[in-house]
């Protein structure tokens, strides 16, 4: 089965660092304005998961969403998450680490395509 979200080794490494320090987490994929658009990581209280949002997967063990009007711009690539130097996104949580989570992407072949059709809500 092809994900719709993938995390690279530095991401995941990241991820469970900030699992050590946090406990629980989970990421949004930010929609633009104060954060640009980035792959924020919340402390589950800290941003209210709802119909309005899409799970598209877990990277490192965390669950990832995104709003259900973006994942209409995003539903044909496969996002990346990476680290980059610099300080994450307003209210994410690597911001204090010198790192900030970054959104790659790649667009799915036809057979992806097809498959992920066959399993969408």
């Amino acid at each position: 089965m092809v994900a719709r979200v993938i995390a690279t080794p530095a991401a995941l490494e990241l991820i469970e660092r900030l699992k050590t320090k946090h406990g629980e987490l989970m990421f949004h994929q930010s929609g633009g304005c104060c954060d640009n658009s980035a792959a924020n990581c919340y402390l589950p209280t800290d941003l209210t998961i709802g119909a309005g949002d899409k799970h598209l997967g877990d990277i490192g063990g965390v669950p990832f969403y995104i709003s259900k009007s973006q994942f209409e711009y995003w539903k044909h690539t496969q996002l990346i998450i990476d680290v980059i130097d610099g300080h994450g996104g307003t209210f994410s949580l690597e911001g204090p680490e010198g790192k900030a989570f970054h959104t790659r992407s790649r667009v799915f072949n036809d057979a992806e395509r097809a498959e992920l059709q066959a399993t969408d809500d």
